[in-house]
């Protein structure tokens, strides 16, 4: 044993695949559930964070609900044993196909991004003689200090409806007969490290919850998103992001009305430290100016640092050496397939194993096909 991995076990695997701590995970849930039980919120699973069919059924036997962006991540979602009533669906895109699988699921509530979406879940609501229910998704214009491709919350974001939309909105909405309005949702962002960021999102919602009182109208549910982020840079260290502070500045500046529910939609917070891509060297090459360790995992295993020249701390489990300076790069037929440059490793060979940390959220669900390559497999660490 090497570190948090069984490197014994895992050098008889065949390499690339994802690896996930169990135990990590199953104590994250833990803290999620004590911290919002604490508060009387309610947690959904994010599922776009990693849809792997093991780590949602675990999710679900801890009764948390379900997040989803796409009708395949709603039946995802339900046939890893989280309820319909439990689910939430939300983007900016929903087809038609999409909405019906969801109406016929009876699903708790969409997130509703636009009138023209509004309108197309009435009119197939209204064809099925159900009620849909739905949180209108409102773009708050809050600055989650995050990556640019990961902000969400900005007046220049797709998502939402802008604030000067509203008066529209509410009016249309009423003259909507399937359709039932029971919350707003509001998400600003992803990988937000400083929790004080979620101040202005609480002054915001404060704000709204106003506006809707003035026109009449009464909000039983607040979707706040999610958006917590992980350490990157030392997962040994901070292995459970701080959500006792999160669910705090929520308790502490939200004002909930009596009655009121709030819901969170975490995943990378969730999933991301449980979960590691495995590779193994396949040479190490001497440059003229520098040393290649290249590894039989690429981008299209894990694109986030081709994508969003993201840091995933990387480590030789193989090697008790001393430390040598190394590029690591895997083998797709693309100058962005680097995963660190410059960096300290303890001294690799051929055949060594590397572990890519922190890879639980964004890894394998985003896995491609790319360079006809396979999408990685994936073991849980109970379960070899």
């Amino acid at each position: 044993m090497k570190g948090p991995f069984p490197v014994d076990k895992l050098k008889n695997i065949d390499t690339p695949f994802y690896y996930y701590d169990t135990d990590v995970l199953k104590k994250t849930l833990k803290i999620v559930k004590e911290e919002t039980k604490k508060y009387g919120f309610v947690q959904h699973y994010a599922v776009k964070a990693n849809a792997n069919k093991k780590i949602l059924e675990l999710i679900a036997t801890e009764g948390f609900g379900a997040d989803c962006v796409s009708g395949n991540e709603v039946k995802a979602a339900v046939n890893a044993g989280f309820p319909a009533s439990k689910i939430v669906f939300a983007g900016v895109g929903k087809t038609d196909a999409e909405i019906n699988l969801a109406l016929d699921l009876n699903i708790f509530c969409f997130n509703v991004e636009s009138l023209p979406e509004l309108e197309a879940i009435n009119e197939l609501a209204s064809k099925k003689g159900k009620t849909a229910q739905v949180a209108l998704r409102i773009n708050p214009n809050v600055d989650a200090h995050t990556h640019a491709y990961i902000t969400t919350g900005l007046s220049e974001n797709k998502f939402g409806f802008g604030l000067s939309q509203l008066d529209t909105v509410v009016g249309v909405v009423a003259t909507q007969k399937n359709i039932k309005l029971i919350g707003i949702h509001l998400h600003i962002g992803s990988q937000i490290e400083d929790v004080k960021t979620f101040v202005p999102l609480c002054e915001k919602v404060n704000e709204l919850q106003t506006y809707f009182e003035g026109k009449g109208v009464k909000l039983e549910h607040i979707n706040l998103g999610g958006g917590l982020g992980i350490d990157y840079q030392e997962p040994d260290k901070t292995p459970i992001p701080d959500f006792q502070g999160y669910f705090k500045v929520f308790k502490e500046n939200l004002k909930l009305r009596d009655g009121q529910i709030a819901h969170f939609e975490l995943g990378r917070s969730i999933v991301g430290q449980c979960g590691s891509l495995i590779t193994k060297v396949t040479y190490v090459k001497e440059g003229e100016t520098k040393k290649f360790v290249i590894v039989d995992a690429g981008m299209t295993d894990l694109i986030r640092p081709a994508l969003y020249q993201a840091y995933h701390k990387v480590e030789n489990i193989s090697s008790d050496q001393k430390e040598a300076t190394y590029d690591v790069v895997g083998p797709i037929c693309e100058s962005s397939d680097v995963f660190v440059k410059d960096y300290k490793l303890n001294e690799t060979k051929r055949g060594d194993l590397i572990a890519l940390r922190s890879a639980g959220a964004y890894g394998e669900i985003m896995a491609s096909h790319y360079n006809c390559r396979e999408i990685p497999k994936a073991y849980l660490s109970d379960k070899i």
